[in-house]
């Protein structure tokens, strides 16, 4: 039975270190919509779908939402996986493509990827990065996609009440490997990269990614990630504008 796989963006305005910016502008657009732009193009996403949260300062992503025809549901700011649970049950999602706001230049074909190999074989989740051991991430900072069943998140829901899973939504399910069968994808060598950080936390992110899209949009609006690496690659310099950004840890929120 042909499974509903939707993509559901986790937003919001009040981020700790760089507050609104999901709507912070991006070319000629945002950070949000040049998401919806991009999660447009791949061929398994039936929907896109925003879990935001209910308050009154994120009224302005619903706004967002209503002008671009996209769904979205709304729940607790902090209780994330509840909120993210809530939205898959409400928009009957049976296969969640788990995305973040933080992701403007998130890839359609390595989603596509990621989805075809989760439905290849039989497994609870199909990810890009590894939340546990960064240290084994091959892709470039920015470009995460989590695939898991509604069933599953349902299952952690379950299993744990530690405020540290209820914020970060999948995180129980690599730190649990014998209650999960997981699958982590390997970059191709055209797009891996790991320490390439085109994720959107900073002052100093959203310098480099806004210099990324600036370079590659105007001739070529479809520019994926090869084509991001093939300019980083060739213009090492735009590296050091968010050199001494650090990833935040899981206990950091």
């Amino acid at each position: 039975m042909k499974q509903r796989i939707v993509a559901i963006i986790q937003a919001r305005m009040t981020s700790e270190r760089l507050p609104g910016k999901v709507l912070m502008p991006l070319g000629q657009t945002t950070v949000l919509e040049s998401m919806f732009e991009r999660i447009r193009r791949s061929k398994y996403v039936e929907e896109i779908v925003v879990a935001t949260t209910t308050n009154q300062t994120d009224d302005v992503i619903i706004e967002c939402c209503q002008r671009n025809k996209v769904k979205y549901s709304r729940g607790s700011e902090f209780d994330v996986l509840t909120r993210v649970l809530d939205a898959a049950k409400e928009h009957q999602v049976d296969l969640i493509c788990e995305l973040f706001a933080d992701s403007p230049l998130i890839d359609p074909i390595i989603i596509d990827q990621a989805i075809t190999a989760h439905l290849a074989g039989d497994y609870d989740c199909t990810s890009t990065i590894d939340q546990v051991h960064y240290s084994e991430d091959t892709f470039p900072v920015g470009v995460p996609v989590h695939i898991f069943p509604t069933e599953v998140l349902q299952k952690v829901s379950d299993l744990t009440t530690d405020p540290i899973d209820r914020v970060h939504v999948s995180y129980f399910i690599p730190c649990n490997p014998k209650l999960f069968k997981l699958q982590m994808l390997t970059a191709a060598p055209q797009v891996s990269g790991a320490h390439i950080r085109l994720t959107l936390d900073t002052r100093a992110d959203y310098e480099i990614i806004s210099k990324v899209y600036e370079a590659l949009y105007p001739s070529n609006p479809e520019f994926l990630t090869k084509d991001m690496v093939k300019y980083v690659r060739e213009n090492p310099e735009v590296l050091l504008i968010n050199k001494t950004t650090k990833q935040k840890k899981k206990e950091e929120g």
